[in-house]
């Protein structure tokens, strides 16, 4: 009994530890403002918030990204390339040194590099 514990403890921290995230390597390859939800302003006005929505590509996958927060104002460069990690539904990247952490809205293949748009 004891010995299959100590097994399946020693199981589970191994899984645990294998399924770190994966630093990868991409580029913020387009910005455009989407609507991302509603304001009230008075009684009977409200007002609509714009979001950036960031695609990043990555060799395989292009990743459509949110800011999570309103705060998150910052304007990122296009064609700057960033270093990111995926967690569930959110990716960690850094851009120039500086990171950020935004809300990943879709994903979907790359397209292949010979492919006419």
């Amino acid at each position: 009994m004891r010995k299959t514990f100590l097994l399946l403890t020693v199981l589970a921290l191994s899984m645990t530890a294998g399924a770190k995230d994966k630093t990868m390597q991409g580029t913020i390859i387009s910005e455009s403002s989407v609507p991302c939800g509603s304001e009230a302003k008075g009684k009977k006005q409200t007002i609509e918030l714009m979001c950036q929505e960031y695609v990043i590509r990555t060799e395989a996958t292009e990743y459509h990204v949110r800011q999570e927060k309103e705060a998150h104002k910052e304007m990122l460069p296009v064609n700057a390339p960033v270093e990111l990690t995926l967690s569930k539904d959110k990716m960690k990247f850094k851009v120039n040194g500086k990171g950020y952490e935004m809300l990943v809205v879709s994903e979907s293949a790359a397209p292949a590099a010979g492919a006419k748009p």
